[in-house]
């Protein structure tokens, strides 16, 4: 039986791709800043779907411990899956500093820090997977998404690279690009009702294109779309522009 490291499994998106990996026969590693709070999750999983499920402290900030952190996983992840990000008001971030270092090492550096050596591991090993989280954000930079749009460029532009760099070796790397979801992070946001999935469609999308191996997908279909048409806005005119 296969295992799934879930890296920020105490968010909506989280808690609902590592259900939805239980439910099909998967071991589950949780992961999270907090493993107090994932007590309830992990009870859950064993009850429900009888599989074997183990809670692991992990902070994308704490850099240092990574290595340490990845090592003593045991078994080690067949699957390691990151989730984690965060996201602030982009005009609180523009003018703090604090707030705009806090997304770019969070939704970039924490996530390059520890993909890094599960794509060493899997590589040695010539077998694995590796899923991360990015963003439509991240298509094309914006002003109303400056600082979080540009994280997940860069960290799209990662998962590019890891995937080419790891497909000699039989690992296999998947960029997921959500549009809205409704989670904590946007709940006071006024999402458009039929541009936006719920965590547990994100689940079932991510499980059903890990099965198929594909590369990059978008989790409602349409966003591809949507953002090619921004991508080819001309310059001259895209900057005129409120988006």
């Amino acid at each position: 039986m296969e295992t799934v490291l879930v890296l920020g499994a105490t968010s909506d998106i989280g808690i609902a791709i590592a259900k939805k990996f239980a439910s099909e026969n998967y071991n589950i590693q949780l992961a999270a800043r907090k493993p107090e709070q994932l007590k309830p999750l992990k009870s859950d999983i064993e009850i429900r779907y009888k599989v074997a499920c183990t809670i692991h402290e992990f902070d994308a900030l704490h850099y240092h411990t990574h290595t340490d952190f990845f090592e003593n996983l045991n078994p080690k992840p067949d699957i390691t899956m990151s989730v984690f990000g965060t996201m602030y008001e982009e005009e609180d971030a523009f003018n703090e500093w604090n707030l705009t270092q806090m997304m770019i090492d969070v939704n970039y550096t924490g996530v390059v820090s520890i993909l890094n050596l599960a794509a060493k591991f899997y590589t040695s090993r010539k077998n694995g997977t590796i899923i991360g989280i990015s963003s439509v954000a991240g298509d094309r930079g914006r002003a109303s998404k400056l600082i979080y749009g540009s994280s997940k460029a860069a960290l799209s532009a990662y998962l590019d690279g890891l995937r080419n760099k790891c497909f000699k070796d039989n690992v296999h790397v998947m960029t997921v690009k959500p549009g809205f979801v409704y989670t904590r992070m946007t709940e006071n946001m006024p999402l458009p009702k039929p541009l936006t999935s719920t965590p547990d469609e994100v689940a079932d999308i991510v499980y059903n294109a890990f099965k198929k191996k594909k590369n990059t997908i978008y989790v409602k279909w349409f966003w591809r779309y949507i953002m090619l048409i921004i991508k080819n806005i001309p310059e001259f005119q895209f900057k005129k522009m409120k988006l």
